[in-house]
Formats: structure tokens, C-alpha cells, sequence
């Protein structure tokens, strides 16, 4: 039974990875190339903020139960939004520093 819950746990991160938008984003974000968008992509948080308001209203206006759960979507994409944006600055922060280290250490090699 654990062995079956496992690999169902497996299919489904793989799966959401590979298809989800904003897993897809995330990692392109998380490429050396893309680590300059993560501040930018905190912005995204905003609108997800805003739709969860708004299922939130409806919610409270005696709208479907099933809005908790894209109220607990939008809440989740927009933290992992938020909080990508100081982690690529320290990533990319890290990388640079990394990359001056390795240019400068060649380049006494080189003399």
C-alpha cells in the first residue's frame, strides 16, 4: 500500500511539473538565464491575490463550495510566486559570485 501511494505521489509531481503553467514558469525562472524574472514574476501574485478575493466573495455571497479550493490555489501560486522572487536574487547573486571566482581564477592561470 505505501509502495502504491508512492509512486502515485511520483506520477502526480511529475505530472504537475511537466504541465502545469506555473510550475513551468517556476522552472524556467530557476535556469541561470531566467534567474533575472524572478523579481518580476512576483507581480504574478497580485492577480492570483485578487482572484482568490474574489472567489472568497462569491463564496461569502452563497456561491459554490467547490471555490474553497480555487481560493487554496490561488493562495498557493501566489506564495510560490512571492517567495521566488528573493530566492533567484540570492541565486543569482550566488551564480554571479561563483562566476567571478572561476573568471578570475583563470585569468591569473593565464599570467
Amino acid at each position: 500500500m505505501c509502495r502504491l501511494i508512492w509512486a502515485l505521489s511520483v506520477r502526480t509531481r511529475y505530472f504537475l511539473r511537466l504541465y502545469m503553467p506555473t510550475n513551468i514558469l517556476l522552472d524556467a525562472i530557476h535556469t541561470r538565464r531566467g534567474l533575472k524574472w524572478g523579481t518580476p514574476a512576483m507581480l504574478l501574485a497580485i492577480p492570483y491575490l485578487y482572484a482568490a478575493s474574489l472567489c472568497v466573495q462569491l463564496i461569502e455571497e452563497d456561491g459554490p463550495g467547490w471555490l474553497h479550493l480555487l481560493v487554496l490555489l490561488f493562495i498557493y501560486n501566489a506564495m510560490k510566486f512571492t517567495i521566488m522572487g528573493p530566492v533567484s536574487i540570492v541565486l543569482l547573486l550566488r551564480s554571479t559570485a561563483a562566476r567571478q571566482k572561476s573568471f578570475g581564477r583563470a585569468k591569473t592561470v593565464r599570467s
